[in-house]
């Protein structure tokens, strides 16, 4: 089957989610209405899958723009996936719902298509809103992320989230969660940063084994913000080989390793601001990568996290000493 940008993967409580999405986190010094503006771009476009997340602090001007194109008949409400994060700060099962009314207030919408949890270990927030040093700004918190799935399963029931599921989780996490007694829904989605220096496809197997979808962040390497990522890291759109299979197919860098992501099968958020990008990004859709191009990507794997997030991992939840 031919892969477009209106083609949905169906998810294991029978909910569908586009396999192209729009990242919109954005470094501080963005102002949020440029998010906002992109966003209804975007939606003209024909992007239907719109990632945000509470910390990122643009939920208000991301879910203006969702409405906007509702209120101008571009689209309907249940044409747009929309997927929110429940933040580290309220995993305690009491704070869960609170959180998700907090989004669903900020975006001034009835229901999110997706919940997920931002990361597998809990924070006690201590004064910063939207942190730039996570190792000041927060202490860690012991809720176990089991009593905080309960929560959200609550809250499926609701009818508050069509669809719950997990982010930046391993595969031992991801066990434990499978395997907790009692357990109603299994996580749809484990949303992971994934690009060809980190292709996930021992992680990809496993949750397909288990019928879970990845999703990939940070699929053309990195941001670049200098508050997450290290700045000796290659830039991944300047490697010489994605170059190549790229000039082979007269295609961008980063069309090629969008479609690297696309075509193993995991579902991709492209992050821009930019109209221009928006509308090339697509063009991941037009073309195929053969087996060979395949293997010569993945051979670029490095198992390297442009966002590891060092300053938590001596949190017991931290998700990357393991190798997937």
């Amino acid at each position: 089957m031919s892969l477009t940008k209106d083609t949905r993967v169906t998810l294991n409580d029978g909910n569908a989610m586009p396999i192209l999405g729009l990242g919109t986190y954005a470094s501080s010094d963005v102002p949020k209405s440029v998010g906002e503006e992109a966003t209804k771009i975007a939606i003209d476009l024909g992007y239907r899958h719109i990632d945000c997340a509470y910390i990122y602090g643009n939920e208000v001007q991301i879910g203006r723009a969702i409405r906007s194109k509702i209120a101008d008949g571009t689209v309907k409400r249940e044409d747009i996936f929309y997927t929110g994060k429940l933040w580290c700060t309220f995993f305690s099962p009491e704070l869960v719902r609170k959180g998700l009314e907090q989004s669903l207030s900020d975006l001034q919408l009835d229901y999110l298509d997706l919940f997920i949890m931002h990361w597998p270990f809990s924070l006690k927030p201590s004064g910063a809103e939207q942190p730039t040093d996570l190792d000041k700004a927060f202490a860690y918190d012991n809720v176990d992320f089991l009593s905080t799935w309960e929560a959200l399963e609550a809250c499926k029931d609701a009818g508050l989230v069509k669809s719950i599921g997990v982010s930046n989780f391993n595969r031992r996490q991801l066990e434990r969660l499978l395997s907790k007694p009692g357990l109603k829904y299994k996580p749809v989605c484990n949303q992971v940063e994934c690009h060809v220096y980190l292709s996930q496809s021992k992680l990809q197997a496993f949750c397909k084994s288990h019928d879970i979808v990845l999703v990939a962040y940070s699929v053309l390497g990195s941001h670049r913000d200098k508050n997450w990522v290290d700045l000796s890291t290659p830039v991944l759109l300047e490697d010489p080989v994605l170059a190549q299979v790229a000039a082979k197919h007269n295609r961008s860098p980063a069309e090629v390793a969008m479609r690297f992501v696309l075509q193993k099968g995991i579902v991709v958020l492209a992050k821009s601001f930019s109209a221009e990008r928006l509308k090339k990004n697509l063009g991941m859709f037009d073309f195929e990568l053969t087996p060979e191009d395949m293997s010569t990507l993945e051979g670029l794997n490095q198992n390297l996290h442009y966002g590891p997030f060092k300053e938590l991992k001596e949190h017991p939840e931290y998700p990357f000493h393991d190798e997937y």
